[in-house]
């Protein structure tokens, strides 16, 4: 028995109207099931295999890049001219986290331990570790600067003693021993009549601190109460807030610790985080929208106000004494030792540095440090934190081996600790937070084109239906007529 037009058009408008109808639940409910899938996967819970193992033990490749600044004139630079350097590297590094002692509180918090452990990855090095390289002798001429305010005849004492163990104001030494450590009897006699003036009593090396060492004890919320705090730091060692400033706000610790962000962020949102490495709080803020393996993500940079000065920048006042825009001064959380940090080649610094050293070429794409993520989870893609470490040298009357040294902020080293998802992880992360929603939110939007496509194709069914009844009808009268006009013909002949 065939279907009448008709009736095909009324089932496709009832379909159609369910479509659409479904099609605009979804757009209302959709969003709030992807927020909520996104909620229960972002909470640092013990029961979200994918988020707790990469917030747990961060299995993706990770690795930190060191580039030295070795001295190409130092015998010039000891009789007052302007240092040139040479950039040696990247000496790679693959680096290991993991967090330990981890302890959840009644309070929706989580205690724990980050650990780390460094590996040489010559294959990704320009160089290995045996190469010999031409720095400042932190020992000597940042002692130097440290004590230059005691009386002069400690002073002559200081230069006496490192005369005494053959210490000179440069080193040379191969990159391992300058990153993880030497022996100096010089460290020992240190630390015998200066105690606390160095940060170890063993070997010392620019990276002896941080191998096989953790960053203390972060007690961060796990966002199972309110998801807009996961992440966010409670306390550091205890504290909830460091006393290494001059202003509250500056010794206030605040934000993450610097590895995942609460999610749902937006270009108005900014990435604030706590460095231990630093000594204090720092914040990213919005650069630009992006692709990051097939994932959407925002880019956040660093501002440039985040080593400004006191007088560029008020807020950073507390961080002073200061200097130039451009350099952290780190000494008082740093054993009081003249160090500073900065972008690497002094990028965004003020000019000034740049004129004091030759050798530096700064420019955003090699030395500007970025954060890749994914807005919806906050959840870093690609990450690059590139710093600077310097040392104030100058000459300090009484001790002869600065000798007519310009007083300059010398560029000694800059690293890049970077890492990125991939692999199982990303397909994981991808499938589950990013296909996922997507494959629901075009649900969504299909079933309502779908849907007002069928009634639109049953108003039209409907309509070529009335069409061809209007047709047969007019068919129809027209017979009538032409029967009654044959029929009264033939009745005129007859008569």
């Amino acid at each position: 028995m065939a279907v009448s037009k008709s009736t095909l058009s009324i089932v496709f408008i009832v379909l159609g109207g369910l479509a659409v109808l479904f099609g605009t639940v979804l757009v209302f409910v959709g969003p709030i099931i992807i927020d909520d899938q996104i909620v229960k996967n972002v909470e640092i819970n013990p029961s979200n295999g994918l988020s707790y193992t990469m917030w747990k033990d961060i299995p993706v490749p990770f690795f930190m890049s060191v580039y030295f600044f070795h001295i190409v004139n130092p015998n010039e630079t000891l009789n007052g001219e302007k240092p040139m350097v040479v950039q040696r590297g990247p000496y790679v590094y693959r680096e290991n986290r993991w967090k330990d002692n981890i302890t959840f509180h009644d309070n929706h918090t989580v205690s724990y331990r980050e650990y780390r452990q460094y590996f040489f990855e010559e294959s990704m090095s320009v160089g290995d570790e045996s190469d010999v390289v031409t720095i400042p002798n932190m020992l000597v001429l940042g002692a130097s600067v440290m004590m230059e305010n005691m009386p002069l005849p400690v002073l002559l004492l200081l230069s006496t003693a490192f005369k005494s163990f053959n210490e000179g104001p440069f080193l040379t030494k191969p990159v391992g021993e300058l990153m993880w450590g030497y022996d100096s009897k010089l460290v020992d006699f240190l630390n015998k009549y200066l105690p606390g003036m160095l940060p170890t009593s063993g070997k010392f090396g620019l990276f002896a601190e941080f191998n096989n060492s953790n960053t203390g004890q972060f007690t961060v919320f796990t966002g199972q109460d309110d998801i807009r705090k996961v992440h966010m730091v409670d306390s550091w060692d205890g504290l909830k807030s460091v006393d290494y400033w001059r202003s509250e706000q500056c010794n206030q610790i605040n934000g993450t610790a610097g590895q995942m962000w609460p999610p749902f962020m937006t270009k108005e949102s900014t990435m604030p985080f706590y460095s231990p490495d630093a000594c204090r709080s720092m914040e990213l803020v919005y650069q630009r929208p992006g692709v990051s393996r097939g994932i959407p993500v925002f880019r956040f940079v660093a501002p440039k106000t985040l080593f400004a000065n006191g007088t560029d920048y008020p807020p950073n006042e507390g961080f002073c004494p200061c200097r130039q825009s451009g350099l952290l001064n780190v000494s008082t959380c740093r054993h009081n030792s003249p160090v500073f940090i900065s972008h690497p080649h002094f990028f965004e610094a003020d000019p000034v540095l740049l004129d004091t050293v030759n050798g530096l070429s700064p420019n955003e794409e090699e030395h500007g440090l970025f954060i890749d993520i994914h807005p919806e989870t906050g959840v870093p893609m690609n990450v690059s934190i590139r710093l600077q470490l310097n040392l104030l040298i100058k000459r300090v009357f009484g001790i002869s081996e600065t000798g007519k040294i310009a007083e300059v902020v010398m560029p000694m080293i800059w690293f890049e600790e970077s890492g990125y998802i991939d692999g199982p992880v990303l397909n994981t992360f991808r499938t589950n937070l990013v296909v996922l929603p997507m494959v629901m939110e075009y649900m969504q939007y299909s079933f309502i084109g779908l849907g007002l496509a069928g009634i639109l194709g049953a108003v039209m069914l409907y309509l070529s239906d009335k069409k061809a009844m209007k047709k047969t009808s007019v068919s129809l009268s027209q017979g009538v007529s032409t029967n009654y006009l044959y029929m009264h013909i033939q009745k005129q002949r007859l008569q």
